[in-house]
């Protein structure tokens, strides 16, 4: 009887305590539902952009991507992304996709124009900038200093 009660003890303190760690790090972790308006990107390529991203406007997140789906149609890439409902954005709005460092990682940057429309839920930006591709870039400039020495 004794032991009985001392592990129904034990089990329910540690119960406790990964309660007390799923709470911490659900509220670290910014967790939460977005309560937003949903835009879209059209890109000519995502470039390792992947559902779940930042969405930043000067650095600091608005929202995060929700999908990324190819238009047959144009065979452009759509991002689909939500946008906290206090950030208005301009039509002229343009989105870049950046790098967050050297090892990889990405993030949709949103640059605000000076129209007054503003975009609304559903509404396209058509300006967009594709990321650049790294290995391009190198075997681009490999290529070039070859030619310089021959």
């Amino acid at each position: 009887m004794k032991h009985n009660a001392i592990e129904t003890i034990t089990g329910a303190l540690v119960i406790g305590v990964a309660a007390l760690f799923l709470s911490y790090s659900a509220q670290k972790a910014d967790v939460k539902t977005e309560n937003g308006y949903e835009i879209i990107a059209a890109f000519t390529d995502v470039g390792g952009l992947s559902i779940g991203d930042n969405v930043q406007v000067s650095g600091v997140k608005v929202g995060t991507v929700q999908d990324i789906k190819l238009d047959p149609k144009r065979y452009l890439a759509m991002v689909h992304m939500s946008v906290d409902s206090a950030i208005e954005l301009s039509e002229d709005t343009a989105a870049v996709i950046s790098s967050a460092s050297l090892l990889g990682g990405r993030y949709l940057a949103l640059q605000p124009g000076g129209m007054d429309e503003l975009l609304g839920d559903g509404d396209i930006i058509e300006t967009t900038q594709a990321p650049q591709n790294l290995e391009q870039l190198l075997g681009k400039f490999i290529f070039s200093m070859q030619n310089k020495e021959e």
